[in-house]
Parts: C-alpha cells; structure tokens; sequence
C-alpha cells in the first residue's frame, strides 16, 4: 500500500474505462479541433494541430491501446502535456475531473487487455479505481 498524499491527477475516460494523468504533467485541455494527417506515422498518431502557433503532434489513446476507433463526440478532449522536451496532444472520450487517491495500488500485468506497464499503478477513490498512465512508456513507445 503506497500512500500518495496531495497529488492531483486529471481523471479522464475512453469508453468506460477510468484513465489518470499527474496533474503536473498537463499543460491544458481543450476541445478536439481540426487535426492536420501526416503521412508515414504509427496507427495511433491522429496527425498535428497548431496551438497558438506551435505545432503540437496528437495521439489517440483509443487507437494506441488498440480500442474500436470511433467519432469524436462534444465531449472528446485533447489533453495537452509536456513531457521532457516535447508537447503532445493526447485524445481522450471526455474528462471527468481533478482527483487525488487514497491509496495507488502497483499495475497488474494486464489493465483491462492493455499491458500493464502502460501504467504507473491502480488509483483507488471513492467512485472506483483508475489506471493512472505512464507517460514515459505511451510517449516513448511512440517515437520506436
């Protein structure tokens, strides 16, 4: 049982399944806009957007975690991080809200068909549990 304290992570959604990003590693959030394909990327990677003259590469985690690829609603999102040197736009169904966890339990080997070292660990609140995503393996796999 590891105790986390004050952190705030951002809750999100694909499906039914409940995400979690460390709030310190969001820059914004912002409502889907036009994205702009490029050719010869993996699968998951949506394309780019212009964010205030900054060009911002998109990835879907509904592609990424090999998930039926669907329309985009009024509540999809682009959460927009910073992770090291780079910015990137992450497509979610919708966020939820700002959380903390009483308790983050380790990842089991499969987090609902997806490997389990996608994920910093299993975040328990009072609604249910949350994978909380590991950047540094969804970001870094996707520069393989």
């Amino acid at each position: 049982m590891q105790t986390i304290g004050q952190e705030q992570y951002i809750e999100f959604a694909i499906e039914k399944e409940q995400y979690g990003i460390s709030i310190q590693d969001i820059h914004e959030i912002i409502k889907m806009q036009d994205i702009t394909q490029i050719p010869n990327v993996k699968h998951y990677v949506e394309g780019v957007i212009n964010l205030r003259g900054k060009i911002v590469p998109v990835i879907s985690l509904r592609k990424f975690f090999g998930m039926e690829v669907k329309d985009y609603s009024r509540a999809t999102r682009v959460i927009v991080v910073h992770h090291q040197e780079d910015t990137v736009g992450i497509i979610v169904d919708r966020v939820n809200k700002v959380t903390t966890f009483t308790d983050i339990q380790p990842p089991p080997e499969r987090v609902g068909g997806i490997d389990g070292n996608y994920f910093v660990g299993i975040g328990l609140t009072n609604d249910g549990l949350v994978a909380i995503l590991k950047l540094n393996e969804v970001l870094l796999h996707e520069r393989e």
